[in-house]
């Protein structure tokens, strides 16, 4: 219901996943939705994992295997090491990962197309995850950890006038701030800057580090139930900054050197056809998707906006596009929204809906949707 907001993604969305779990390919079926609570359960997605079990039964699977990832085949539970890294650090992820699954001869080998298959799986999986827990979908209320967000308690103080006055004074202070976002947008795409390749990577890495001051509120999310936190080894293993302070940290990685469209996209559809063109299409889809719209105005050009929301995000995980200005995400981006974005993409359970109501606050809830 919330995807479908965008029709448009939402269809190329349901082609996807139909393909994925329902079409042939490498891996047998209810592998395929064992490998999705898998992904889920890194992040504590119950809604997933839930649906995932219950379709897992219905296509021929071990109802024993659902008492936890132990109970599973030793093929599978080889796969939780990437699974963890792929959620949480993906920078972390080297040769020997991959040659330890696919090494022939070992027990609980992997062929290549059937690893493929897993890792599209999981990255899939761990986005709808996040997806969920940004946009604030719930189990029903008679599933285990149904409605997670509690509406906050009344305070004795409230009173309908009081609510009224500051209604309308957000109402008005959220109103300045898109005409102020509008103009800063109008001003970067007039400017005719032209700063060096070493004034650009400098702004990066001042936009990385100081990535390490945005994080979301200190309040501790609720545990997992057990119907999830059972799939899920090593559950303390989460997203850690890429740039720590007094920590060596990995190199940048930078765009240019190994891109979807030169790389991902021979290499998918040579080991699993035609799934690379339904990702590309995807990616496509995402990377353009626009109604020309901000909040109450018509006609505008969101393409800068959107360019400094993908870019942070790549940010976060020591991503840099060589060709872009980091200077543009500051002034893009408020605080609010970026401690959003943050949560949303390396820890989503912590995700609340003040995070969601706090940024953006005059734009419509499907321009919000529109950014995940």
């Amino acid at each position: 219901m919330v995807m479908g907001l965008h029709p448009e993604y939402l269809g190329t969305f349901v082609r996807t996943q139909h393909y994925l779990l329902q079409m042939d390919g490498p891996l047998p079926y209810h592998w395929r939705h064992y490998i999705a609570i898998m992904a889920a359960a890194r992040h504590q997605c119950s809604y997933l994992v839930q649906l995932h079990a219950s379709k897992f039964v219905q296509v021929g699977g071990d109802p024993q295997w659902l008492d936890g990832l132990s109970a599973a085949p030793l093929k599978l539970r080889r796969l939780n090491d990437l699974n963890k890294l792929l959620a949480h650090r993906p920078w972390l992820i080297t040769k020997e990962h991959i040659e330890a699954l696919v090494r022939p001869g070992g027990e609980g080998c992997w062929s290549l197309a059937e690893l493929i298959h897993a890792v599209v799986l999981l990255t899939h999986h761990h986005s709808l995850s996040s997806f969920i827990f940004g946009c604030g979908v719930n189990p029903e209320p008679d599933h285990e950890g149904g409605y997670a967000f509690r509406p906050p308690s009344p305070r004795p103080t409230d009173s309908p006038g009081t609510d009224d006055r500051a209604n309308r004074q957000g109402a008005a202070d959220a109103l300045q701030e898109v005409e102020a976002l509008m103009r800063k947008m109008k001003l970067l795409q007039e400017q005719d800057e032209e700063a060096s390749q070493e004034e650009w990577a400098t702004r990066f890495e001042r936009e990385k580090s100081e990535s390490l001051l945005v994080t979301p509120s200190e309040d501790s999310p609720l545990p997992p139930p057990t119907s999830v936190s059972r799939f899920a080894e090593d559950p303390d293993f989460g997203y850690e900054d890429f740039t720590r302070r007094g920590e060596t940290t990995p190199p940048t990685f930078r765009a240019q050197d190994y891109s979807w469209e030169d790389h991902g996209y021979s290499l998918i559809n040579r080991l699993y056809p035609d799934v690379g063109q339904l990702l590309d299409e995807k990616f496509q889809l995402v990377s353009n998707l626009t109604y020309n719209t901000m909040a109450m105005h018509c006609g505008v050009d969101t393409y800068m906006l959107r360019k400094a929301v993908w870019n942070y995000i790549h940010c976060v995980f020591g991503i840099r596009f060589d060709d872009y200005d980091y200077g543009d995400v500051n002034q893009l981006l408020e605080i609010s929204l970026k401690v959003y974005i943050k949560t949303v993409v390396c820890y989503p359970e912590k995700t609340t809906r003040r995070m969601y109501n706090s940024f953006w606050r005059h734009f419509k809830h499907s321009e919000k949707v529109q950014k995940h």
